[in-house]
């Protein structure tokens, strides 16, 4: 089996949790990372929901490439889908990213279901922070989740205004 890339915008960036031979910053057109997702698992739960980002249509996405070796393609995928489609909120999908310099290639990307209960849309960055203080899942709190990518993004020079707004409210 062939090499692929998975292309990673929020927690994937840090903590991918998979073997991978190469990270790179990469750049995805027609989606964008949005915190529109009501997570009910990993920062949350169904009665009190946390908030986690998503690809959602329009504009781009600057994150993180990874390459898997073709030998784990398999258990990749199958632990990508385990941690990404708990809940069938996001769709699998292969989308063309670019790796700089010119060069292309094809990558695993988890892009939000908007017609799945669990889409918030594009929230005001207000009920945005309302909800993420007070969110806890089993994969920690909420305000951790979004610091953590907040501090990503900065270490890798990617401006996201959004991100970076509620970092500076979730430090204060």
């Amino acid at each position: 089996m062939s090499d692929f890339w998975v292309f990673g915008y929020g927690s994937l960036m840090w903590n991918p949790g998979f073997d991978h031979d190469m990270a790179r910053p990469a750049l995805l057109r027609g989606a964008h990372r949005s915190l529109c997702v009501y997570s009910w698992v990993h920062r949350g739960t169904e009665e009190n929901p946390g908030l986690v980002f998503g690809l959602d249509h329009g504009g781009a996405c600057r994150g993180m490439a990874f390459r898997v070796h073709g030998d784990n393609r398999e258990e990749t995928i199958a632990y990508l889908r385990a941690r990404e489609q708990v809940t069938g909120v996001y769709q699998e999908s292969w989308r063309k990213i670019s790796l700089g310099g010119g060069e292309t290639a094809e990558a695993l990307t988890y892009v939000v279901d908007r017609r799945h209960p669990q889409y918030a849309g594009a929230l005001p960055l207000a009920d945005q922070l309302g909800i993420v203080i007070g969110a806890v899942g089993k994969s920690g709190r909420n305000p951790d989740y979004v610091l953590s990518t907040a501090a990503h993004l900065e270490e890798l020079g990617i401006v996201d205004h959004s991100v970076g707004w509620l970092a500076e409210q979730l430090k204060g």
